[in-house]
């Protein structure tokens, strides 16, 4: 029998109520060769704001990961909040996985739309369309901010014992988990204090909505992160650049975020927020978004002020 009530489409169709009353509007872009990418953009764009463009990571649509930011971005920014591909609206009949592949696809549609400069945010594997977005198109982005994004990591790092799984496979079972019991060891897994007694049912709900479709795509959006991965080729991107990361993050460990600051040098600022897991957009929202506005409103004053506010030293 089909349900006849869920609380996750209910709050799907919420998220996008509220993105519509903060001044967005839905779009979609049709790139050609059976890529479609559905993005968030502003109803009316100002030109005396600048752009900026936001990247969710891989546990939802862009909505469910960036809903609490939009207001406050939009009262200063032009903002952009396009689904990654396999991702609410998002799709491709295309064999590539590769997070170059999804930047050239989001490039796209800044195109489509007339962005041509626009600050990026990327959360976790956003972080990864980010920084391949600003290597690829160094011209259109002019900051970069990248949360929990182990964009440093190399293949052989699971190997040496960095992270707490042991196999690629062991992490999509986190990372995708298809039972409520899966779903709980997940939020163990991503959360610094993970939310306990979670009814079944609401579990069982999200997963059916959200990790059900497109996921054998999206495992091979996961598998192409690794697969013969080396820092080595890694670009330097020359963008000014903040590296902000979970103090304990068991996805990325934080030891990803020191090396990817001294892969960057100068060009980089690295940020820990205390206390908080690799849900970073869930558990610190208003200290990731102060983080976030300081360095791209006001990026002199943003060292002194981001060692006062994080009680770390930012690198």
């Amino acid at each position: 029998m089909a349900k006849c009530f869920s609380f996750t489409a209910i709050r799907d169709r919420w998220f996008r109520l509220s993105f519509f009353l903060a001044g967005l509007k839905s779009t979609t872009t049709d790139l050609g060769d059976g890529t479609v990418m559905h993005c968030w953009v502003p109803r009316t764009r100002e030109p005396s704001k600048p752009n900026l463009l936001l990247l969710h990571g891989i546990g939802a649509n862009a909505m469910w990961q960036w809903n609490e930011f939009i207001s406050s971005f939009l009262a200063r920014f032009n903002v952009y909040v396009p689904d990654l591909l396999f991702f609410g609206d998002s799709h491709t009949t295309r064999p590539e996985r590769t997070e170059q592949f999804q930047a050239q696809c989001v490039a796209g549609v800044l195109e489509a739309q007339g962005v041509r400069k626009l600050n990026v945010v990327g959360l976790s594997y956003g972080g990864f369309v980010a920084y391949s977005l600003a290597a690829q198109f160094p011209e259109m982005v002019e900051k970069l901010v990248l949360c929990c994004a182990g964009v440093s990591m190399e293949e052989k790092d699971m190997e040496d014992g960095m992270f707490q799984v042991k196999t690629v496979d062991e992490a999509l079972t986190l990372l995708f988990p298809q039972t409520p019991e899966k779903a709980n060891e997940m939020f163990e897994f991503v959360f610094y204090k993970p939310v306990k007694k979670v009814p079944t049912y609401f579990i069982q709900d999200y997963i059916d909505v959200m990790w059900k479709e497109h996921l054998q795509e999206r495992i091979g959006l996961v598998n192409s992160l690794y697969r013969d991965r080396k820092m080595s080729d890694l670009p330097k991107i020359t963008q000014p650049t903040l590296v902000m990361w979970a103090e304990y993050d068991k996805v990325f460990p934080l030891e990803l975020g020191h090396r990817l600051k001294r892969h960057l040098d100068e060009n980089a600022q690295l940020v820990v927020v205390k206390d908080c897991g690799h849900g970073i957009n869930k558990e610190k929202p208003k200290e990731m978004y102060k983080h976030i506005e300081e360095f791209l409103i006001d990026p002199l004053l943003y060292p002194k002020k981001a060692n006062q506010s994080s009680g770390q030293k930012a690198d």
